[in-house]
C-alpha cells in the first residue's frame, strides 16, 4: 500500500499505460467511483486537484439521510434509494456512521397526525435497512430529549431517526479502502488537458500542483467526478459544451453543544421561506443549517452571505431557549452543491431541483456523473463503474461494494464517541502505538481539544496529508469545530508537520500565514 505521494508519482510516471479506469475527481463520488472500480479488479487510478474532500464532500449537513424534504416533494424513488443506501453506510463505516434522533417539534394540534404518518411512510421506505422506528413524543418527552427547545406553545413531537457522519474522515477512509484495493490516488494532481485517439478519450495529462511538473497517464475509461468542477473537464472534451451544472450555496453553522443540551437533532420542516433546517450535534457541538442560494460561480473556498447567517441564526432562535447570536458562531462554513442546470423559466428556484444524480457518456467515451448526495455515493459509483464497463468494453465483474467494509470499519459505542479517537475505528491502536513511542506525540495540540501530535503524523503518513489545511481542516476537524483555536493549533501543528515532510522554516511560516488567512474566512466578526 503506497501513501507517499513521491512513490506515488514515481509508479505513474513508469507504468503510464497500465489503467483500466482513469478517475478525476477526489470527493464523494470520485472516491466511491475508485474504491468501487478497484474492489471488482480494475486497474484504477484516481487524480484530485487539491486536497480529498477539500471541496463540497467535506462541507455538508453530516447527515446520511433520506432526505425528509424530497419525501414531501413527492420524490419516492430518491429516498428510497438513499434510506437504502443509508443502511448499507451505517453497516460498511459503523464506526462513522451512528443512529441519531431527530425530533420534529410540533407546535399546533394538526401537525403532530402529519408528520407522525409521514415519518411512518419515511420508516416505510428503508425497508429491511431502516435503522430505528418513528414514535410520537409528549410534551414532557420533547423537553427531555433536547433540555434547551422552546417551550412556549409546545404539544409535543415526533421523533425520527435518521444517520449522521463525520464526511471527510469517510473520504479519507475510502482513499484508504481505494489504495488497499490497488488503486493508485494522488491529491494535488490536477487534469489540465484529455487525450483522445480516433475521437475517443483514451488519456490525460496531469500536474503536479506541489512541484509543477506533468506527466501524461492513460486508460480505457475516463471518468469525470469534479463535482462543481464538472463543466471544466467537459469543456477540454467539447469547447462548445454548454454548462451542465449551476451553483447552489448551503450554509452551516457551529455553536456549542449547550444550545441543545441533548443528544437529540431538531429538524425544522418548514422555514420561512420554506427551506428545511437541522440542528445536529455533532462533536460536542452543535451544527445550524442549511441554506440553498443561487451563486453564478464556482470556487473552491465559497463565504457565507450575510443573509444566510442571518436567515439561520433567525430560524433557530424561534426553537430555542438561548437564541444564538454571531459571537456564539464558532465556525461559520459555506460548501457549494453541483445542481443540473435548470430549463427555461426555471429561475432561481435551487430547493426545488431534485438532487438525483447525472451519469451520461459524451461522443468521446467520457463519462461524466454529476449531483446526488453522501447518502448515495455507492449506488452512484456502482452505476458509473457499470456504465464504464459498456462503454470502455472492460470485462464484465459484479460489484462488491454492497457489504465492502470501509477502511477503520469498526462497531462503536456511544460513549467511545465521546472521545475524538473514535473517528479512526480499527486505526486507534496505531496512533496510540505513536504516542506510546514518542511522548511528545502525546501532547495535545490545544489545551481545549483532545487531538495530540500523534493524529498529526498519522495524517501524513497515513492520510496522505500536504498542508496545514489538510490537517486542521479535513483530518481533524479543527477548523469545522472551532475556527479560531484552530488558528492558535497552527503553529504546533505546522511544525510537527515540517519534521515529517522534512520541510523548512520557511515552509512553516508560509503554511501558517496561508491557513490563517483561510481560517479568517469561517470566523465571523
Amino acid at each position: 500500500m503506497l501513501n507517499s505521494r513521491k512513490e506515488i508519482i514515481q509508479k505513474l510516471k513508469a507504468h503510464p499505460n497500465d489503467f483500466d479506469v482513469i478517475v478525476i475527481g477526489g470527493g464523494a463520488t470520485g472516491l466511491g467511483v475508485a474504491v468501487d472500480a478497484a474492489s471488482r479488479g480494475y486497474k484504477t487510478v484516481l487524480v484530485e486537484q487539491n486536497d480529498f474532500a477539500k471541496s463540497t464532500s467535506s462541507r455538508s449537513t453530516k447527515l446520511v439521510h433520506g432526505g425528509v424534504r424530497y419525501l414531501a416533494q413527492g420524490d419516492i424513488r430518491l429516498v428510497r434509494e438513499a434510506l437504502h443506501e443509508r443502511g448499507r453506510l451505517a453497516q460498511n463505516a459503523p464506526h462513522l456512521v451512528k443512529e441519531q434522533k431527530f425530533i420534529i417539534a410540533n407546535y399546533r394540534l394538526f401537525d403532530q397526525p402529519f408528520y407522525g404518518i409521514g415519518m411512518k411512510v419515511y420508516d416505510a421506505l428503508a425497508g429491511k435497512l431502516n435503522i430505528g422506528h418513528s414514535k410520537s413524543y409528549s410534551k414532557a418527552k420533547v423537553i427531555q430529549a433536547i433540555p434547551q427547545i422552546k417551550q412556549d406553545k409546545l404539544i409535543g413531537g415526533v421523533m425520527y431517526y435518521d444517520g449522521q457522519f463525520d464526511d471527510s474522515r469517510l473520504a479519507i477512509n475510502l482513499m484508504q479502502t481505494a489504495t488497499e484495493y490497488g488503486a493508485l490516488v494522488l491529491n494535488y494532481a490536477k487534469v489540465t488537458k484529455l487525450h483522445k485517439k480516433f475521437a475517443k478519450v483514451n488519456g490525460v495529462t496531469v500536474q503536479d500542483e506541489l512541484s509543477g511538473e506533468t506527466f501524461d497517464l492513460y486508460g480505457k475509461a475516463i471518468i469525470n467526478a469534479t463535482g462543481i468542477f464538472v463543466d471544466q473537464i467537459l469543456t477540454m472534451d467539447v469547447k462548445e459544451h454548454k454548462p451542465s451544472v449551476r451553483p447552489s450555496q448551503g450554509v452551516h453553522l457551529i455553536v456549542d453543544g449547550s444550545f441543545l443540551g441533548g443528544t437529540d437533532a431538531i429538524m425544522i420542516p418548514k422555514t420561512s421561506d420554506g427551506r428545511v433546517l437541522f440542528c445536529v450535534p455533532w462533536h460536542n457541538k452543535v451544527i445550524l443549517g442549511t441554506t440553498d442560494t443561487p451563486l453564478t460561480e464556482f470556487v473552491l473556498e465559497p463565504r457565507p452571505l450575510e443573509e444566510e447567517i442571518d436567515f439561520i441564526l433567525e430560524t433557530a432562535g424561534k426553537y430555542l431557549t438561548r437564541k444564538p447570536t454571531r459571537k456564539d458562531v464558532l465556525t461559520a462554513y459555506a460548501g457549494l452543491r453541483p445542481l443540473a442546470a435548470p430549463k427555461e423559466g426555471d429561475g432561481d428556484k435551487t430547493k426545488e431541483i431534485s438532487r438525483s444524480h447525472k451519469l451520461f457518456s459524451s461522443e468521446s467515451g467520457l463519462i461524466t456523473i454529476t449531483g446526488g448526495k453522501w447518502t448515495t455515493y455507492r449506488q452512484m459509483a456502482e452505476e458509473t463503474v457499470d456504465l464504464a464497463i459498456k462503454v470502455a468494453d472492460l470485462p464484465e465483474r459484479p460489484c462488491q461494494t454492497k457489504t465492502l467494509p470501509i477502511h477503520g470499519a469498526k462497531q462503536t459505542t456511544e460513549s467511545e464517541r465521546k472521545d475524538w479517537m473514535y473517528v479512526y475505528g480499527s486505526d486507534q491502536e496505531k496512533i496510540l502505538e505513536l504516542q506510546q513511542n514518542d511522548p511528545s506525540l502525546a501532547e495535545r495540540l490545544h489545551p481545549k481539544y483532545e487531538f495530540t501530535g500523534a493524529q498529526v503524523v498519522w495524517a501524513v503518513r497515513a492520510e496522505m496529508a500536504q498542508t496545514l489545511d489538510d490537517v486542521l481542516a479535513r483530518r481533524i476537524r479543527a477548523l469545522f469545530l472551532d475556527a479560531r483555536v484552530a488558528k492558535e493549533m497552527a503553529p504546533k501543528v505546522a511544525h510537527i508537520m515540517a519534521k515529517e515532510l522534512k520541510k523548512d522554516e520557511e515552509w512553516e511560516k508560509a503554511q501558517i500565514q496561508s491557513f490563517n488567512e483561510l481560517a479568517d474566512g469561517y470566523i465571523l466578526e
